[in-house]
């Protein structure tokens, strides 16, 4: 059994979503198991292989880091995260507070040796007809070459576990292809990742423009959390534009609902390979926990999503293959400073 922590009262909704979402997870993943963390609402959920895990206190997604870590001390977040630190669980799953999710999983689990600064990768949908992953989307504003070598290399880990492909490229988001385009540090990131890749430690593409990430160029695209979250922001509203497109269409006159209904399949489709729902679940790397992010306002079946991104990346030893690809790279990573504090996210929703 694999087994999974809820933080069941996180998010916009709560259990009015969590609770629905982890009955369709068991219902599709019968070598699941769930601690279901929260309040007494969660009593009435009822499945042999769900346990109640009591939390007297909820993570509001206005608090304060500062709130999540010292005040709120029975959060069901708090509480969630836990029961990974305690081995209780394989992973652990919140649609909280971003920053105060990160702050908390950071204080608990602690960072893997050789990471200052924990990622949220995010895999974003692309032309190929699958997913770009994208890291840091959020975590850390700015960064160093070293930071940015250390999100590629746990980068690779994560696709390599959930896609079982040993050696994905890698792209380093910049205004353009050439090496001697972009800022001093993305500059001195391109000659570390290309060091890296000489190594043997990743797959290095080179540099790549924002339109690579839809395009599928790479299966990863390494960025600062300022540019990650505006792209993933950019993304979930192209598919809402699409929805919203058909609806107004569709309630105008005659002439335009008849041509709305021509271009429906091929708009419908798109909206649905552009669906942010589909690909809910973002990866909190470098710490020594598997933690994962779900999108506060997701619905039942977004929050479904999440679950089965963690539970395989726990079915798939993503922690170990994280940990053994920095041990192999520890060479190259050992100049990044370190830095104590907890990371603030920019991403909070």
């Amino acid at each position: 059994m694999t087994i999974l922590s809820v933080d069941c009262m996180g998010g916009d909704h709560g259990p009015a979503v969590t609770l629905p979402a982890c009955r369709r997870f068991l219902d599709e993943h019968p070598e699941a198991r769930l601690l279901l963390v929260g309040g007494d609402a969660l009593g009435s959920f009822n499945h042999p292989r769900a346990t109640h895990v009591p939390a007297s206190e909820v993570v509001a997604m206005d608090d304060a880091v500062e709130v999540a870590l010292r005040r709120k001390k029975d959060s069901s977040m708090r509480v969630a995260i836990q029961q990974v630190k305690e081995g209780k669980a394989q992973a652990a799953v919140s649609a909280g507070n971003t920053g105060a999710l990160m702050a908390l999983a950071r204080y608990l689990l602690k960072t893997v040796d050789g990471i200052d600064r924990p990622a949220i990768a995010y895999p974003l949908p692309n032309a190929k007809g699958g997913a770009t992953t994208v890291l840091d989307l959020g975590a850390n504003v700015d960064c160093t070459e070293q930071h940015l070598l250390q999100f590629a290399v746990m980068g690779s880990a994560l696709v390599a576990a959930l896609k079982n492909q040993e050696q994905p490229s890698v792209g380093l988001l910049n205004i353009g292809e050439e090496i001697i385009k972009g800022s001093e540090v993305i500059k001195r990131a391109g000659e570390l990742l290309r060091s890296a890749a000489a190594a043997g430690d990743l797959n290095f593409h080179g540099n790549v423009e924002g339109n690579d990430i839809f395009k599928g160029t790479t299966d990863i695209v390494v960025c600062d959390g300022f540019v990650g979250n505006v792209a993933l922001k950019t993304s979930e509203g192209l598919a809402g534009m699409i929805g919203g497109f058909l609806r107004e269409e569709f309630s105008r006159n005659l002439l335009t609902r008849l041509a709305a209904l021509i271009a429906y399949p091929v708009l419908s489709s798109f909206k649905n390979r552009v669906d942010y729902r589909r690909y809910n679940g973002a990866a909190l790397l470098g710490l020594r926990g598997l933690v994962f992010k779900s999108h506060g306002s997701a619905d039942a079946f977004a929050f479904s999503q999440a679950l089965a991104r963690a539970y395989d990346a726990a079915r798939n030893n993503l922690l170990d293959r994280v940990q053994a690809r920095i041990a192999h790279a520890r060479p190259l990573l050992a100049g990044s400073p370190a830095e104590p504090q907890p990371a603030e996210a920019i991403a909070s929703e």
